[in-house]
């Protein structure tokens, strides 16, 4: 049996895995998908103070509580940053990282540095009555959708799970300076086919193995079976 800890991206809540869990535990794996502070059943603690840091705390406590070792540690989208500062606090807890079509950051970046888009939305975040508080990434005509999804229900169902993000995740560095996180075999998984413009990847290490997952940004909505089984190859 493995373990799952699958971390959801900005302005989703653990929710946003429910229909991979079953999928992963139906295979005999244990799975934790938390909303991180500020997200899902904890909206109401979105201070101007909760950050990358504040997210950090949250995964590794979560590891630290339950005692998880050879964890198979999944960081989607902007959890790239949380789960590598997760990776770098407790290098011994990890038995595998996964970046899931997520920022792939270096020590000492944020994420406007490692996604320079993001800084727009700091900016129109800054010009608006609550400038510590970004709003959801609006829907975009398809086939690109809401975070690539394009399926009414699906997109009403998400839709309902979004908030707004704090301004500081944003800004945080993210830290990556453990030599032992560099011994953590990595995948990444990246979504292909929906390219936005003005959005690039970075290159992967040579080290690391890679999928691709022809889907939409949000393929834990959108291909559930497919992302399973991929995330199941490395139990």
């Amino acid at each position: 049996m493995s373990t799952y800890l699958l971390v959801h991206g900005a302005w989703h809540s653990g929710e946003a895995w429910d229909r991979v869990v079953p999928l992963l535990t139906t295979a005999g794996h244990r799975v934790l998908a938390p909303s991180l502070t500020g997200h899902g059943d904890t909206a109401h603690l979105l201070t101007p103070e909760v950050g990358l840091e504040t997210y950090v705390d949250d995964v590794a406590g979560l590891i630290e509580a339950e005692d998880l070792t050879d964890v198979i540690l999944v960081g989607h989208s902007f959890a790239g940053l949380v789960v590598s500062s997760v990776a770098n606090r407790l290098p011994d807890r990890i038995g595998h990282l996964v970046y899931l079509d997520a920022m792939v950051p270096a020590d000492g970046e944020t994420a406007v540095d490692v996604m320079p888009i993001t800084a727009t939305l700091i900016e129109a975040a800054a010009a608006s009555g609550t400038p510590w508080r970004v709003p959801p990434m609006p829907e975009l005509p398809d086939p690109h959708g809401l975070f690539g999804i394009t399926d009414p229900d699906d997109k009403a169902w998400v839709r309902g799970m979004l908030c707004d993000e704090p301004v500081l995740a944003y800004r945080q560095p993210v830290r990556l300076d453990h030599p032992a996180v560099a011994a953590i075999p990595r995948t990444h998984i990246h979504c292909v086919g929906q390219e936005i413009d003005g959005i690039t990847r970075r290159p992967v290490p040579a080290t690391a193995q890679v999928f691709e997952l022809r889907s939409g940004h949000d393929c834990m909505v959108i291909v559930p079976d497919e992302l399973a089984a991929l995330l199941l190859k490395l139990a």
